[in-house]
């Protein structure tokens, strides 16, 4: 049911004043609209960042498949505006809209935020508000969506806490449908004993509390934050986080999907109308990881692994081909050549598509064997760049951090991609680990360089490499929990120290900019007072902070210098950089991960053992 007064009036008065007005009129290929009077339940996914970044989110596209194929759901889609359509919106005091059927955020059943990346916080105050949904979940009453949260940051959901009804944390597939329908019943309930009047007021505030308390106690991973209430220590390290009722669990296990092959792959994605960060089919091969690498949150949160069958790929990527007309399939998972059958897919899929001039690109390859023989598997297509992720270049350092790679492997593989026409080769490396020496920092130049001299050996000049390298955060669930980020200067000193050492032309060194990586660290590693942070920053102008030319950084250090004032502990170096105690409380204690903490305190302690070795070595 469209809402044709509010995009008549988007349409003519604000569109024709904003930069790629394409990305928020809807109407895409694939695009599912409903009439909303044919359905029982509203779903938003909304995407904190701009259309071209949530548009090539592969769970995006997988959960709007999956409500849009229940009869009884619609599910539509919003995405943060850029500053100019935030402006026009304000001016016109015009509401945040579905790309679907221009509905108001308000008017959904659930509004639903896939955390991706923690610098998108400030994102999800701009959406609410715009919205005009209460940032405050304390402050909505049943009138008011239910707004939930999943993903990577909900990790440590709590910095955004009081801004979330509910977090999920796992796979979305049976737990977004579950809290869905289970939303809609205990609404429907409260309405048939008590009225419409019950929606509203002081009122519907109460009922919404209990019903998200019902919730808490039905659902096993549905973590409602507004019945747990953080206690510190008077130095501001946290001492406990206490229930303020004894019917919501002490601690949250993740979804967890049990038979990913069995799962439908959406093979109808939408096909944006503006030009993606990723324009291409994607098929999910294996959901997990092999591998226990510390530095890695996704092989912890993402566990146990799971694959699909080669004819179930090869079937949904057919079907998607047909469906979309893109000419690039992309094969997904945490390590792609880890795909037990991953020689066998990837000839299956040139012999499918090897005729229909579709290009098939293989991310997250790890360096391994296999790697030898991908670049003849594959094929250059279209694209003549290896992408590959060492990490590290030295092998005490990969013993350190448990990525279990050979440098041979990695030179042998890039020689076999220049003699099969590859051109360039990406590698990512991190900076600011623990333990890291000079040496190490020597290494990812000297390996880069080594990959360059190989392509003059293989095509009588050197390959272009760049490594990229970016700002090792400790993220909650790793075993390097427990360690303090590196300093502003030390990034800084270690950037510059590796961009002198280049001395071939055709290699460069790419690092991600130390005041992003500090404000990830700040968000991804504080507790629930950080939202009053959160909240300033946003109110004094924080937008799309993941965008280097939109960060700006002094709006963040002020207000946590502020809000820190009266808060003991409520400070960078208490927060970011400060080592915590293997005994010590975290904010995130409370949400159960595979293996559980036990399996995270012995990695730490193996890991500051080898630390010592290393450090004895030298």
């Amino acid at each position: 049911m469209l809402n044709v007064q509010l995009k008549e009036f988007v349409s003519r008065h604000i569109l024709p004043r904003v930069q790629t007005p394409a990305q928020y009129v809807g109407g895409e290929l694939n695009m599912v609209r409903k009439d909303h009077r044919s359905v029982r339940g509203k779903l938003c996914l909304a995407f904190p960042d701009t259309y071209t970044i949530g548009m090539s989110h592969h769970g995006l596209q997988v959960l709007y498949t999956l409500m849009n194929s229940r009869a009884d759901w619609v599910c539509e889609r919003a995405f943060a505006p850029w500053d100019d359509m935030e402006r026009l919106l304000r001016e016109n005091n015009t509401p945040l809209y579905s790309l679907e059927t221009f509905t108001p955020l308000d008017q959904f059943d659930v509004l639903g935020f896939t955390l991706q990346y923690e610098i998108c916080t400030s994102n999800i105050l701009t959406m609410l508000d715009l919205g005009r949904i209460p940032l405050r979940s304390v402050e909505r009453t049943l009138e008011q969506p239910l707004v939930i949260a999943g993903g990577p940051c909900a990790q440590n959901p709590e910095p955004i806490a009081p801004f979330v009804d509910i977090f999920v944390t796992g796979d979305g597939e049976p737990s977004l449908p579950a809290i869905c329908d289970e939303w809609l019943r205990l609404r429907d309930d409260v309405v048939a004993r008590h009225g419409s009047e019950a929606l509203a007021g002081e009122a519907g505030r109460r009922h919404r509390e209990e019903i998200l308390a019902q919730m808490a106690a039905r659902l096993p991973f549905a973590y409602v934050p507004r019945f747990y209430e953080p206690e510190f220590y008077a130095d501001g390290r946290m001492a406990t986080l206490n229930r303020t009722r004894p019917d919501v669990p002490e601690t949250i296990e993740p979804s967890i999907l049990d038979d990913l092959d069995g799962t439908p792959l959406p093979t109808a994605p939408i096909v944006p109308y503006v030009e993606c960060v990723h324009d291409r089919i994607a098929i999910e091969i294996m959901r997990g990881c092999p591998w226990q690498c510390r530095f890695c949150q996704s092989t912890v949160i993402k566990r146990p692994l799971r694959v699909r069958e080669v004819e179930t790929l090869i079937a949904a990527a057919l079907e998607s081909y047909r469906n979309t007309g893109f000419n690039e399939i992309s094969l997904l998972s945490l390590s792609t050549s880890d795909y037990p059958y991953f020689e066998q897919l990837v000839r299956r899929l040139r012999e499918v598509f090897g005729p229909l001039d579709v290009n098939i690109a293989v991310p997250s390859l790890r360096v391994n064997e296999i790697l030898k023989s991908v670049a003849a598997l594959i094929g250059t297509g279209r694209h003549s760049s290896l992408t590959l992720a060492p990490e590290v270049a030295r092998d005490d350092m990969r013993e350190q951090i448990r990525k279990k790679i050979k440098n041979e492997d990695l030179f042998e593989g890039c020689r076999q991609a220049f003699l099969n026409g590859f051109t360039k080769v990406k590698l990512y490396f991190m900076c600011g680990l623990p333990g890291e020496r000079q040496v190490d920092l020597d290494g990812i130049v000297d390996m880069a360089e080594t990959i360059a001299r190989i392509g003059r050996e293989v095509r009588g000049r050197f390959m272009q490499v760049t490594a990229s390298v970016s700002n090792f955060v400790p993220k909650a669930h790793t075993p390097y929990q427990w360690n303090g980020m590196q300093r502003r200067e030390y990034f800084q000193w270690a950037h510059n120290y590796m961009k002198r050492r280049v001395k071939i032309r055709s290699v460069a060194v790419k690092c991600h900019p130390v005041e992003t990586s500090l404000l990830e660290g700040l968000l991804s590693r504080g507790d629930r007072r950080l939202a009053d942070v959160i909240e300033l920053a946003w109110r004094r102008g924080a937008r799309l902070d993941s965008w280097s030319e939109r960060l700006n950084a002094d709006l963040w250090w002020q207000a946590l210098a502020e809000v820190g004032q009266n808060q003991p502990g409520l400070d960078f170096e208490m927060i970011v950089h400060r080592p915590r105690e293997i005994g010590e409380r975290l904010p995130w204690d409370h949400i159960n991960v595979k293996k559980g903490r036990t399996f995270l305190e012995k990695e730490q302690m193996r890991a500051t053992a080898q630390l010592t070795a290393m450090a004895g070595a030298m």
